[in-house]
Formats: C-alpha cells, structure tokens, sequence
C-alpha cells in the first residue's frame, strides 16, 4: 500500500510539472512572438488611438459592429475622422460652388435622403469618386466638407498604413479597410495622392505591391454587389493620366478641380481676409486680376506672409525707438556718472517692444508679398503664367 501510494503521489507531481511547464512555454513563445513583431508598438497606439475614437462614434454605431472587430480593422481604424471633429464646411470653400453643388446633389442628397426612394434601386451615390486638378485648389477641403455635410465617417486612409514587411499583412489591412467601413457606414475612405498607389500596373511591380492593388480592387468592386451598403472610395490627384484604367472604371463620378478663375480668386481673398483687421487702401479686384495662376494655397500664403509683414514693419520701427531710447539713456548716464560717480539707468531697463493695437494689413503688404511670391516662383522654375493645368 505503501509503494502504491508512493508511485500515485509522483504521478501526481510529475502530472504537475508537465502542466506548469506547458504553461510557462507557452506563455514564454506567446510573449516571445509578440516582442519579434518590430511594428507591435506602433499597433498597440493604433488600436488604443482607435478605441477612443469608436467610443465617440459608439451612439451612432451598431454595438455588435464594435465588438466584432479583429486587430487589423482596429488599425484602420485609427485613422477615423469623426464627422463632428472636421472644422471644414462648404463655407470653407470659395469659387467653387458650381463644384460643391453637383457633389450635393450626387453625393449628399442620396446619403442624406435615402427614404425619399426606397424602392429605387439606382438613387444611391456612387462607390467613387475621383477629384483632380492642380495642386492646392481644394480637392481635400471638398472632401472633409463633404464627409462633414453627409454626416459620413471619414477614414483618411495613410497608404504606408497598408504596406508591411511580413507576407499578405497588406493583403490583409486591405481587407480591413472596407470591412471595416462596411461595419461602420456610412463611410466615406480618403486617398490622397491616389496615382501614388493606384497607379497603372505593369510587370516591372513588385509582386506584393501588385497582390495588394489587385485585393484593393476586388474588396472595391464588390462593393456592387450590396445594394444596402453606403461606402464611397473618393480620391484626390493632380496626375489622373498615371492611374490604372481599372480604377478610373471605379470612380465613374469624376470632378475637375481648376486653376481659379479672376472671379473664383476674387471670392477667396474675400474668404480668407474676412476675419483679418485690413486698411482702407485694400483692393480686392485689383488683387485678383494680379494674381492670374494662382491657386487658392498660394493665394492663402500671399495672405499669410503679408500678414507677417505688418508686423515686421511694426516692430522694427519700435526697434529702433527702443535703441534710441536706450542711447540717451546711456548718455545720460555716462554723463551722471562722471558728476555723481555711479550709474543711475541701465540701458537694459528698457522695455520689450509691446504694441498697443494690431495694426491693419495695407495693399502695400500685400503686393510686397505677392512680389516676393512671384520671385520664389521664378527661381524655383514655377513661373506663373507657364504653370499648366496638370502636372
């Protein structure tokens, strides 16, 4: 009974420690594999960052779509925008209302006012749209006004996001990019510079880059066949010749975005100096036949740097107050201290430049900037009246 009993007890432990050892292997190879992962950090911020956002988005989000998400969509969806986070309206937007307009009424109005025709199977928006023209003229602003305006999620979709060294994880954060905005719709997925990553094909791709393109276009395409399913893929170009013939199938919704006209510039500067103090001598007419070429980013930065200009004027002048101020003072205290013996006033006592009220942006300002602008240009090989309507 005795050996019996013995030989049962060291059943037991050996049963024991082959437990514990499995436990402490395998949660040893588990936290192993996870620290070789070098892009482990970056997705636990990714999934953290993404948890705060779809817990704002929560009210408005079916509960079993957030708990339902794998690692991957969590990725993806770090970079949602919340509709009520986008500062952008189509206030923000001058010169291009006839634009605006049309994306409303095939856009918005078909997201906004879907049971106006439920039993209409073509009244929904399209599943693309492609906004091109040169760069700097609004095609990102029309998108976040847009996605503001619809109520529509947004995810700006960062297209280094998708790329990863191991094997079929791009694949596989391709995927999660439409699951995941099928789960959340509606949703409207950003890419800007799209010809950078939906380029045309040839055999010289690598064989990764190319898997990913064609899993991007498959996910896309089978987007058609759910009717009920509110995703629209929109992106922004300046070269649309570059991108793949299958994509510009996708986005049959395409919308030019051009060089401003003088009408379309003379309601920009209107828009952007409405809130700036400016002198009376200010003429915005005379402004916008000045600036024939220039797109709405250049025309902000005009404005910008003569806004700078305002102040720098300013400001030297009282320089140089406080510098003459500071040598009489200094006189005067060389001269007291060979009477007295000491030095009453330090020149350092006096005060920092401070200014009693800002001081209006003058035309003079503005043509100054616009001069220096025209000069850059110039150097840099971009002259005004050469630049083209596409790059």
């Amino acid at each position: 009974m005795s050996g019996a009993s013995i030989s049962r007890n060291e059943v037991v432990q050996f049963v024991l420690r082959i437990s514990l050892v499995s436990i402490v292997t395998y949660y040893s190879a588990k936290w192993l594999m996870k620290n070789l992962d070098p892009t482990n950090k970056s997705k636990k911020k990714a999934i953290d960052k993404a948890e705060d956002i779809l817990r704002k988005l929560g009210p408005n989000i079916k509960k079993t779509a957030l708990t339902n998400l794998n690692d991957y969509e969590l990725v993806i969806a770090s970079h949602l925008v919340v509709p009520e986070n986008i500062s952008v309206s189509w206030d923000s937007i001058a010169g291009l209302e006839h634009v605006c307009q049309e994306i409303k009424e095939s856009l918005v109005f078909p997201v906004c006012h879907r049971d106006m025709f439920p039993a209409s199977s073509l009244y929904q928006a399209p599943k693309g749209v492609l906004l091109y023209g040169p760069p700097g003229c609004g095609k990102t602003l029309i998108a976040k006004a847009t996605a503001k305006e619809a109520g529509m999620r947004f995810i700006n979709l960062d297209v280094a996001m998708l790329t990863d060294k191991w094997y079929g994880e791009s694949q596989k954060l391709a995927s999660a990019v439409f699951s995941l905005a099928v789960k959340i719709q509606p949703c409207i997925i950003f890419i800007d510079e799209i010809d950078s990553f939906l380029r045309a094909r040839n055999s010289s791709d690598h064989e990764a880059t190319a898997m990913m393109k064609t899993q991007f276009m498959m996910l896309w395409d089978g987007l058609n066949t759910e009717s009920d399913s509110t995703v629209i893929v929109m992106g922004a170009t300046n070269r649309p010749q570059d991108l793949d013939k299958a994509i510009l199938r996708r986005m049959p919704a395409q919308f030019h975005i051009g060089l401003p006209s003088e009408d379309q510039r003379l309601k920009i500067l209107q828009l952007i100096l409405r809130q700036e103090k400016l002198a009376t001598d200010v003429e915005y007419a005379q402004l916008a036949r000045m600036t024939n070429g220039y797109s709405g980013s250049d025309l902000r930065e005009m404005c910008r740097n003569a806004s700078v200009y305002r102040i720098r004027k300013v400001m030297r002048e009282k320089t140089k107050e406080i510098a003459a101020a500071a040598a009489a003072a200094a006189e005067a205290a060389k001269a007291n201290g060979m009477t007295n013996g000491h030095c009453s006033t330090p020149a350092s006592s006096v005060g920092s430049p401070m200014l009693d009220e800002a001081p209006a942006i003058t035309m003079e300002d503005l043509v100054e900037s616009l001069r220096n602008m025209k000069h850059s240009k110039y150097n840099s090989g971009h002259i005004n009246d050469a630049r083209i309507d596409l790059d």
